[in-house]
Parts: C-alpha cells; sequence; structure tokens
C-alpha cells in the first residue's frame, strides 16, 4: 500500500518530534521533513511535495493560517491539516473560511490523527469531533440571524485588504518585533518597515501597537495564547 507523505510544519521541536512517533507507530505514513516557522513550510512544501501538510497556527515569521492561505493558492496544493492548542469557535471559523481539509485540537490522541491524515487524504474534510458538531449546530439556519460558522468575520473581511508583505509586518509587529527586528527578519529596509507598517495602520484605522496586537489576535495572525502538550 502506497506510503502517505507528510510533512510537519510546528515551531516546537519536541512537538514535532512527537509526532513524527507516532506517525511512525501508526504505519502507512512517511515523514518527508519538517519545518519550525510559516514561511519555511511554504518553500518545503514546493520542494518536497507531501499529500499532507500538517500545520500549527502558532508559529514565528508567518503563521499557519497565513501559510495556508498562501500555500493552498498555488497549482496542486497539499491537503491540510491544521494542528490547534485552541478549539473555541473564533479559531475554528478561521481555519473554516480557509478551505482546508481538516482541524484537530492538540489534546487529540494518536489514533485520531493518523485517522485524521487518512481521511482528508481520501478528500474528506475531517475535524475534531466536538469541533465539528458544534459546528453542525452552528449552521443550522436561524431567521434573521447569521451564522456563527460563517465565511469570515469583520477581522477576516479587514485583513484582505492588507498585502501578503502587510501581513507578514503586522504578524511580526504583534510579537513583540521593533521595526528593526522586523527589517532583519524580513530582509527589508527600515525604511520599507515603516512604509508598510503606516499603510496597516492606514488601511485598519488602528494608529498604536497595542491595538494592532489586539486586532492581529482577533484575525488569527496570532495566538493569544498557545499550549503545547499533545495527548
Amino acid at each position: 500500500m502506497k506510503q502517505i507523505t507528510v510533512l510537519l510544519a510546528e515551531d516546537h521541536t519536541v512537538v514535532r518530534e512527537g509526532l513524527r512517533a507516532l506517525l511512525d507507530i501508526a504505519g502507512g505514513f512517511t515523514v518527508v521533513g519538517d519545518a519550525g516557522d510559516g514561511l519555511a513550510a511554504i518553500e518545503l512544501t514546493r520542494t518536497l511535495r507531501p499529500d499532507v501538510l500538517v500545520m500549527d497556527i502558532a508559529m514565528p515569521k508567518l503563521n499557519g493560517l497565513e501559510a495556508a492561505r498562501r500555500i493552498l493558492e498555488e497549482e496542486a496544493p497539499p491537503k491540510i491539516l491544521i494542528l490547534s492548542a485552541h478549539g473555541d469557535d473564533v479559531y475554528v471559523e478561521k481555519v473554516a473560511s480557509l478551505g482546508v481539509s481538516g482541524y484537530l485540537v492538540k489534546q487529540t490522541s494518536a489514533h485520531r490523527l493518523a485517522e485524521a491524515i487518512r481521511e482528508i487524504q481520501k478528500g474528506k474534510v475531517f475535524y475534531s469531533p466536538s469541533v465539528s458538531e458544534r459546528m453542525e449546530k452552528a449552521q443550522k439556519t436561524v431567521p434573521g440571524k447569521t451564522p456563527r460558522f460563517s465565511p469570515a468575520g469583520r477581522a477576516r473581511k479587514r485583513i484582505e485588504h492588507l498585502t501578503a508583505r502587510e501581513r507578514e509586518v503586522l504578524q511580526l509587529v504583534a510579537e513583540g518585533m521593533a521595526n528593526k527586528q522586523v527589517a532583519s527578519e524580513l530582509a527589508i529596509s527600515i525604511k520599507t518597515v515603516e512604509k508598510h507598517r503606516q499603510s496597516v495602520m492606514e488601511k485598519l484605522d488602528i494608529h498604536e501597537t497595542a491595538g494592532l496586537t489586539r486586532y492581529a489576535i482577533a484575525a488569527g495572525l496570532v495566538e493569544s495564547s498557545v499550549q503545547v502538550t499533545i495527548i
């Protein structure tokens, strides 16, 4: 039987090693590589062409949601399974709006992880059971009320006005980097960073760093808190 090739994208080494070990034990999978940040995930996806990309949301340089968005825009993208420490509705809605194949909370079992990868490789959609149940209830039409899991909320709609580079700058600013650090991280000039930052503020009508950070969390560019335990 053909092995399912998997790329792991997770910024914590111990978690990547744990995921690799779980898939080795499950059998039927070949982990072709791993990435520690969103930008590396994009590059490795292009070069390794995995069947399935298993990716965390909270990662440095480029978060999993933005990385997934870019990967899905490319020709013949892999199936994407998002992992998150959060199972609350706000994160599930953001993931669902991207059109990825699956969403699992990190507290899931090894059996469930293997099952999810196999199912999405077949072209199916797979969500953690608790999340899937809430989604089904939320999708039931209520007269005069918009379903909770709509394609995107206000924050997601506003972020569509930002360019890819502006979203990168916004994430790094929200992660606490100064302009000089952002410039170094993205290999651009400080003046260019300042230009992008000013553009972001004008487009979002937010003119202070704390506000940008709150917006980045609301839009799913960064997570407010992350747990790394896998059970």
